[in-house]
This record gives C-alpha cells, structure tokens and sequence, in this order.
C-alpha cells in the first residue's frame, strides 16, 4: 500500500469515527457499582493483625497496650501505644502500615468467646501479679448494616440480571435490544449521512421497473411538479419478481437516491414469540416514520407477514401473524392519514399475499422483475464487468448470448466465478475461457475429475446423451444445440447437453411436445440400443411428467378433459382437489397417453436416424465433448433455420477443446403459472 493510499484510509477513518462518534455505554456504570459491591461485602475494612490471648499477655506485660475494645461480647479489639510502634522492632511491621499505625484504628485482633465475663478477671488478675498498671476496657454493641443489606441485595441483583438475560435472548436481544425496546420497530435508518452506496446507475436489466421506481424518488424531490396537476403520490408499489432478479438491490438505489429518509426491515423483523408484539413493531414503525416524513419504508419478504388471512392449520388461539397484518392494513390506509410516508415491499410469492393488502390505497402499483432478456443479460454483465480486470477478447454480447435464463444474481455469481477462477491459475487478466469455466460452474457444479465410472457404464453415458442430441437436432421446435459432453459434473450428472433455448414467453403445444421428445430421448435410445434401460432418465421423466400434468391441467392443451385450468392460487391449503375422482382418473390416463406417444414418436425418429446417432455416440466415447461444429462435420447442418443469435462457434469449440472443461445442459421447460420461462439443469 502506498503512503497514500495509507493517508487516504486514515483520513476516511477519521470521517467514520466523525460520523458515527461512540456513544458512552452505561452498562460500564453497573459494572464498576457491582464490582464496588463484591469488594464491600468479602473484602473486610478493619486492617488490624489477627493475634493470640498469649502474645497479648506479653504486650500487656510490656506496658504497650493503650487500650482494649470488646465488640458484641466477642471480637476483641488490642491498641497499641505510638511511642511503642515506634521505638520496638516486633511492631516493625505495623510501623509500615500507615493505617494500622494510627492510634485511632486498633492493630491487633483476637476472638474471646462471652468476653465480658472472663476477660476483664483475665486482665485484672495479670495486673496484680505483675504489678501493672490497669488499662481502660471498653464494651461496644455495632450493628454492621452494609453487610446485611448487601446480603439480600446482592442475590436480588443476580436474579435481575438472569431474568434480563433471558428475556434477551427470547426477544433476539443479541444486538442489544433492551427488555422494555421488545415492541420497538427494528426497521434500519438511512438518512443523508448514512446512505448506501448503491445508485440506479447499478441497477441494468430492469429498465421498466426502474422507471416506475424512479418516477416516486422524483415525487419526493419535486412534489409540485404532479400536485399542481392535481396528481397523488402512489402510497405503495410492490416490487414482484423470481429470486435474484434485483428487488433489493432496487431498494438500495432507491435508499441511495432519495435525498429523504430511508427505512429498511424485513417482513420476519416483525415475527416474535410473545402475542401483540409484531403489531406493536408496526406501531412503532409508523410512529417513526410520520416524525420523519416525507420519508420511505422498505419491507423486504413482505409474504411472511402478509399471507391472506384465514388460511392457517392451527385453529384457536390468537394468531400472531393475523394480528400483524391487521395492524398493518390498518396503519397503511386506515382511518388515520400517513401523509408523506410511501411503501416499498418486495415478494417473489404474490400468489399467497392477502387480497386486502393488494388493493389500490395500499399498494397501488405492482412492479414485475422478471428474469432480463439478452439484451437486459448483456446490460448486467456491463455492470459486474467493470471491476473485473478482463482480457480484450470479454464480450459482455456473448456471455448474454451463452447464458439464458440467468438472473441477475446468478449473472454476478459468474462474473465472481471467473475473476476466482483466473486467480487460481495465477492470470493477471480475466479470459473468455475463464467465463466459460464460470458458466459451467454455475449451471452444472464442479466438475468431478476424481470420479471414475466403468467403460460400461461410460458407453451408456455417451449413448443415452448422443440419443438427446440426435433428437434434439432432428426436431424442429427443439431449442439449437450448443455442446455435449459426458464427463461428470455436479452431485449426480454424470453427462448433459447444452442448448441455447430461444428468448420467448409463449409455447405452443407443438413446441412441448418436442421438448417432451427431446427430453425422452436418452431412455428411448439406451431401450433400442441396449434391449434395456438404466436409472439415469430420472432427471428426465420427472420433466416430462410434469410438463404433461400442465399441458391437461393447466393450459387446456387436451382435447378430452378440454379447455379448463385446475389451478387455484387462493387455495394454498386446501386438502381436496378441485375436480372428482374420474376426472381425475381420465387426467392421469390422458397424461400416460401424450408421454407414450411421444416415446413411441422417439423411438421412430433415433431408427430413421440410426447411422448418425452411432456416429455421435462413438464420436463421444472418443472426445467427451463434442461441439455444434462437431455435430456439423459428422451428420450435416441442422435441417431448420436458426434466426437467433448464437455465440460464435469457433471461437468457443477452440477455447474450450483447450481447457476440456464441459459446460451444463440448459433445458427450457413450458412457462410455470406465471407464464414465466425457467432454466434448469439436466441430469442424467
């Protein structure tokens, strides 16, 4: 590190410390008075010398004793004279205790059981015999109260501390929350100080949704601008996508950009055991907010709050949950105004949420984030590419060309994989190749180069993959192939396929039915090459099945059970289907009769196709890998137009016949409920 770059860190330290100044912590205070406590109660005050009756007869004997106290009938107390402390050596010792030395303080202690009978006699006796002088005895009755008191307070202040401790740790009070704070909202803070280092310039891909977020942080800067035009401010927007396609990373722009406060909690932040709490918590959010409106509150997972209500197991009792999304409904839009206050929540679960909390005047706006298309995946990779120290030949087009489906988390996992990856081979750039590696990772896992499988089972590998990638290429809604490979990857793939499906939202029953025999076609091909078939087409009729269950059930896509859709979000929890038993019956029989035609249509496509499959399948045995050029080279183009745009072929065969590291099969199955297009993996 440089001396500047040292000056620098020290310098942004100092601002640190500025910024956030550390708060003085009473918990110091009740540590120095409990530890004043422990020392008044086991540590005695009195310094005097414990002694004997017989060493007291020799300083009585000597004339050094001044005085003797009797307290309670039975500590004895002995004071020696100043003259004698001074001038004898045996009281050397006392003479180094400046406390001890003083004459009002006695130097020596003895115990005398009932002294009030038998000491004085003691005394008087040993008076006459030797011819001393009598000293003064005197008796004392002292009550020690510090020691009593102490010896009931300081159980009592044990029980406290336990008692707190444990109500702590019921309320999550490992950060810190105090037992009385346990109905406090836990929503985080973000003002002009304190803002996120996360602008809309980080957020690429989410054009649209982006906009409509933008257009609220405007409302709060410039609200004149829509209220002369007699316009409202949206009091909620419901940011709604899969898992990693940037919700919170959309609120974190919005928490850098909003030049108004920014409050940030999760929908579980209001999840505690003890009833009313969660309520309380939103109260209490509330409460802060208007005090610093105009302002904005982020619930991220709003779904574990806002469920629709009447659908739990449990019956009686009080709800917890319920109650939180009462007082939420409540405090959104109810008979009090939240003037200045707007409503960010995020969900990848609209389907569960409550309809009441959906309505216009609580979230009047629903933003959908789906995954990005090509051009919103190239985008991304612009965004993670710049800290990336990338070689010249990294284009951003052709990692979004190779990677469809991905989300944007998924596009910086890769981004991070790679730089990892470079690193490992100790580069000072970040290669093509080293992206390609990333993508396999990401997809398929790692790949297992100490896992060894028999020849046999290896030729059925190459065989089962070589009757997917024949199918595939014969087929015409089948999405283009890109690699196959039959070297193990993962937990249990031991080969796959590479396909680039294209960017659609909408399937024909044409298209599905291709795909179903394009997934079908490594069980067909090992039954006709083998007489026999293997445990490895598990991945593959579980694809099929369901696919087939949704073309009946769900798209209407059957001409005997018609043009009806069985599925019900609203009954999340219902125990009974929404159709009879025979219906039933005829969906399972017409789901048995689509798969067996498109097993039986298979099956016909690999014997017409026989000659070029040997040749793929043996191709693969020699490689391992073979590529789109490949395919090519042995049985000819691809007999349909491919209008969509691929990666360059060349290029990658090169890069990765160098390397020989595989990539994973990326599969397109029929959209889900939303119409949403998934990526998978498939395994054999």
């Amino acid at each position: 590190m440089t001396k500047e770059q040292n000056d620098n860190l020290k310098n942004q330290n100092k601002e640190d410390i500025n910024k956030n100044p550390r708060k003085f912590n009473f918990y110091w205070i009740y540590a120095i008075v409990g530890v004043l406590l422990f020392a008044a109660y086991f540590f005695p005050t009195d310094l005097s010398k414990e002694t004997s009756w017989m060493e007291v007869q020799k300083m009585l004997i000597d004339q050094d004793v001044t005085k003797i106290e009797v307290i309670n009938n039975e500590l004895v107390n002995v004071f020696i004279k100043k003259e004698a402390i001074d001038n004898k050596a045996k009281y050397k010792d006392l003479k180094q205790n400046v406390l001890s030395s003083k004459s009002e303080s006695p130097q020596y202690h003895f115990s005398w059981p009932d002294a009030s009978k038998s000491l004085k006699e003691n005394i008087d006796k040993l008076s006459e015999d030797k011819n001393l002088t009598q000293i003064p005895i005197y008796f004392k009755t002292k009550q020690n109260w510090s020691r009593d008191l102490l010896s009931w307070l300081i159980p009592i202040g044990l029980m406290v501390v336990l008692w707190i401790f444990i109500m702590k740790r019921f309320s999550g009070g490992a950060g810190g929350q105090q037992i009385f704070n346990i109905g406090k909202s836990k929503a985080t803070l973000f003002e002009k100080d304190t803002k996120t280092d996360v602008t809309f310039k980080d957020v690429a891909g989410l054009e649209e949704a982006k906009a409509e977020v933008i257009e609220i942080v405007d409302f709060l800067k410039n609200p004149t601008k829509y209220t002369d035009l007699g316009g409202k401010i949206p009091k909620g927007a419901l940011l709604i996508g899969p898992p990693g396609t940037g919700k919170t990373l959309l609120a974190r722009a919005v928490a850098g950009e909003a030049n108004v406060p920014f409050f940030s909690l999760s929908g579980s932040d209001f999840v505690e055991l003890f009833v009313g709490v969660g309520a309380s918590r939103v109260r209490d959010l509330f409460t802060q907010a208007k005090a610093k409106a105009p302002c904005i509150i982020f619930i991220d997972e709003i779904d574990a709050i806002g469920r629709a209500r009447g659908r739990t197991v449990v019956q009686g009792g009080n709800d917890e949950r319920e109650s939180t999304l009462n007082q939420l409904l409540a405090e959104m839009d109810g008979f009090s105004t939240n003037s200045g206050i707007i409503i960010l929540a995020a969900t990848n679960r609209p389907d569960v949420l409550d309809t009441a909390l959906l309505r216009p005047g609580r979230f009047d706006r629903q933003i959908s984030i789906d995954r990005p298309d090509l051009k919103g995946r190239e985008a991304i990779f612009e965004v993670h590419l710049k800290p990336v120290k990338t070689n010249p030949d990294v284009k951003a087009n052709k990692l979004a060309e190779q990677t469809p489906g991905f989300a944007g988390a998924e596009i910086a996992n890769v981004c991070n994989e790679a730089a990892l990856i470079a690193a490992r081979k100790s580069k000072k750039e970040v290669f093509m190749q080293d992206f390609q590696d990333a993508i396999d990772r990401v997809i398929g896992g790692l790949e297992k180069k100490t896992k060894i499988i028999s020849p046999e089972e290896k030729k059925i590998v190459a065989y089962h993959e070589a009757g997917h990638a024949i199918v595939g290429w014969y087929m015409e809604h089948a999405s283009p192939l890109l690699k196959v490979s039959i070297v193990p990857r993962g937990i249990a793939a031991l080969g796959y396929a590479q396909y680039l499906p294209k960017e659609q939202y909408l399937y024909t029953a044409e298209q599905m039915r291709d795909i179903m025999c394009m997934s079908l076609g490594g069980r067909a091909a090992e039954e006709l090459k083998f007489k026999s078939i293997s445990t490895g087409a598990q991945n593959d009729l579980e694809r099929v099945t369901h696919m087939a269950y949704d073309m009946v059930t769900l798209y209407g896509m059957n001409e005997k059970i018609g043009n009806v859709s069985f599925y019900d979000p609203q009954k999340e929890y219902g125990f009974t289907k929404p159709y009879s038993e025979k219906t039933a019956e005829v969906i399972d029989d017409e789901v048995r009769k689509i798969i067996s035609e498109s097993f039986i249509r298979t099956k016909e496509l690999l014997k017409s196709k026989w000659e070029e499959y040997e040749k793929i399948a043996k191709a693969l045995l020699e490689k391992e890998m073979i590529f789109k050029s490949d395919m090519e080279e042995l049985i000819g183009k691809r007999p349909f137009s491919e209008n969509e745009p691929l990666v360059e072929e060349k290029e990658v065969t090169i890069e990765l016949e160098i390397a020989e590291i595989p990539a994973e099969e990326i599969v397109v199955t029929p959209a889900d409920k939303n119409n949403e297009v998934t990526t998978e993996e498939k395994k054999f």
